[in-house]
């Protein structure tokens, strides 16, 4: 599930963006009047959206942009002479003063566009580093020799090996690597 933090100077003010977001269904992981208070939460969360406005007591909106972790998204409310000079393509803006329909709308979009990334990166494969790639390399060229295996078949070897053990291809070729020793 998508966090929410939301920040603004005022703490009433964001009391009552919390309750608005809440009596519509979102669930609010924080409450912050600072820019520091905000990155604070975000750290300890993996993904979210941080809905703020222009300016916070220490920072504004583009310097906690630049502090937020990777994951995080942000939802500027200012006014729309102030969203004028907002040229940030990252950063989704809403004019105030706010419609509760439009604000309602633009959460529920970033949250399901959050929700297809993370599951977008986690049907990504993992990369490997030299040291693995160097390892099944090494498992493939002694069934090449020992089997008469072409690389191919070497390969596919090994990953049918990872699936039926349910371990990933670094793993089987350690073991075939320990198992020709």
């Amino acid at each position: 599930m998508t966090s929410i933090i939301v920040a603004f100077p005022k703490l009433e003010d964001a009391k009552n963006m919390k309750n608005l977001l809440v009596r519509n269904g979102f669930s609010v992981a924080a409450v912050c009047t600072t820019g520091s208070q905000t990155i604070g939460q975000a750290d300890h969360l993996s993904s979210g959206i941080v809905i703020c406005s222009y300016k916070l007591s220490d920072m504004i909106y583009s310097q906690l942009h630049e502090y937020l972790p990777p994951g995080f998204e942000m939802l500027l409310m200012a006014s729309p002479h102030i969203l004028a000079g907002c040229r940030n393509n990252d950063i989704v803006c809403l004019e105030t003063p706010l419609k509760i329909y439009d604000m309602v709308n633009t959460v529920e979009m970033m949250i399901r566009a959050s929700e297809r990334r993370r599951k977008h990166q986690k049907s990504k494969p993992k990369e490997r580093d030299e040291k693995e790639e160097a390892l099944i390399e090494e498992a493939k060229q002694i069934l090449m020799h020992r089997n008469n295996m072409t690389e191919e078949e070497a390969h596919r070897y090994i990953q049918k090996c990872s699936m039926d053990s349910s371990t990933n291809m670094t793993e089987t070729a350690q073991m075939i690597l320990f198992m020709n020793e």
